[in-house]
């Protein structure tokens, strides 16, 4: 069994990848990143000497580098490449059309010309925009009120187009926020815990009262690996966490097991322009095909707390040059 895994150098992504070759000893995974600034070969160091792991640079846009990494038979295609951050697609959206809509297109088209099995498109809640209450469906419009999440759902639409048109085999899961070990520093909680590290302060958007549903990277790798082999094609597969939590709340968790205090160390900042109050998604589909979340979020967050801490080496390199450079963009004169 081969599967191509696109962005596998990325947080999700790498922990699929090592997750994956544990779990399925006749798995070969061949990995095919552009190595953009969060394509990290550290991600995957432990598994390069694995004889079933093949790295391939290339960008998806490409379909000649698709077309190699593909080589003699492909059982399944993973799509993980993608621009993410919402704060970035706000600064510089041409990247995310580029990517999470062409980048798309081509892979389709590769899946149709080597008549690939399966392909799986890796998406996020965020499509369905702001939920005042209750929780999204699978069913429910989409709704992206950022330039990332317009991307994003732009793929999504390709990839139903695609089964509807072609009756290609293709797969959606779209998951909660996702945490845990290899995220870049700047999400929220690995941005947080480093600053907290070097006692600096953490930057809360607003009043902190956005609500999102917290789902630990092990789950979610899990839960991709779990609709591309049992899933229905055709179909969207929401993958959430079940841990809604106010960014106030993950906050003062963080501060917490950070021995940090709040009078000293949250600083407040303008919000984000157009930010979504709440995200909430309804993972009943995925539980009717055998997953759940197994990672209780206590534990989960004491862990990646744990893991920032012990790992120094792995994101004190990040958070210097193209990401202090960011940073300085984002957050100059936003502090109140």
């Amino acid at each position: 069994m081969r599967w191509l895994v696109t962005g596998g150098l990325g947080f999700i992504g790498s922990n699929f990848v090592r997750q994956a070759l544990r779990d399925r000893p006749d798995l070969e995974i061949v990995n095919l990143d552009a190595m953009t600034y969060a394509g990290n070969p550290a991600n995957l160091r432990d598994v390069e000497a694995d004889p079933r792991y093949r790295f391939v640079r290339g960008d998806i846009c490409d379909p000649d580098a698709v077309r190699e990494a593909i080589g003699d038979g492909t059982d399944a295609i993973v799509n993980f490449a993608a621009e993410t951050h919402v704060d970035r697609s706000i600064l510089a959206p041409e990247a995310f059309l580029r990517t999470d809509i062409l980048g798309t297109h081509v892979l389709l088209e590769a899946v149709r010309e080597h008549e690939i099995p399966r392909y799986l498109q890796v998406s996020t809640d965020e499509v369905y925009g702001d939920v005042a209450d209750g929780e999204s469906g699978e069913g429910d419009p989409l709704r992206p009120r950022s330039p990332y999440s317009a991307s994003k759902a732009g793929g999504d639409l390709q990839v139903l187009a695609y089964w509807t048109t072609y009756e290609t085999p293709v797969l959606i899961t779209r998951g909660s926020n996702t945490y845990g070990p290899y995220q870049y520093p700047e999400k929220l909680i690995p941005l947080f815990v480093t600053n907290l590290i070097d006692d600096e302060a953490v930057p809360v958007y607003g009043d902190g009262l956005q609500v999102r549903d917290w789902l630990h990277v092990d789950d979610h790798a899990r839960g991709i690996a779990h609709v591309l082999e049992h899933g229905a094609f055709g179909n969207v597969y929401n993958i959430g966490g079940g841990n809604p939590r106010t960014n106030l709340e993950i906050t003062q968790r963080l501060l917490d097991g950070c021995g940090r205090s709040k009078e000293t160390h949250v600083k407040h900042v303008a919000d984000r322009a157009g930010h979504d109050r709440r995200y909430a998604i309804d993972s009943a589909k995925a539980a009717g095909i055998g997953w759940r979340p197994r990672v209780e979020f206590e534990t989960g967050l004491r862990a990646t707390i744990d893991w920032y801490r012990e790992n120094e080496s792995w994101w004190r390199p990040l958070k210097s040059g193209e990401f202090r450079d960011y940073y300085t963009r984002q957050y100059a004169g936003r502090y109140h």
